[in-house]
């Protein structure tokens, strides 16, 4: 069960690197895994922020929320914005 577990994990943060690859090569469809991902993690966050987490919690936040403000910026927006509509 743990080999099975750490195998998913390892593959998850595998296609979560090929998904930050493709957003530096500006692919629309690598945001919203990423997005799921920040979501899921400031709801890890939220799980964590009793003692004695409580500072793990707060990085968790952290990075969530700065990755989150840049994938939803304008700018962030107009450049991942598919052209093909």
């Amino acid at each position: 069960m743990g080999l099975t577990t750490a195998a998913f994990f390892v593959l998850a943060g595998v296609a979560l690197i090929g998904c930050a690859y493709a957003v530096t090569r500006l692919r629309p469809w690598a945001r919203s895994p990423i997005l799921l991902a920040q979501l899921i993690q400031l709801g890890l966050a939220w799980n964590f922020r009793d003692n004695p987490t409580t500072v793990v919690a707060i990085a968790l936040a952290v990075v969530a929320a700065v990755t989150l403000a840049g994938l939803l910026h304008p700018a962030s927006m107009e450049a991942l914005a598919d052209e093909s509509r």
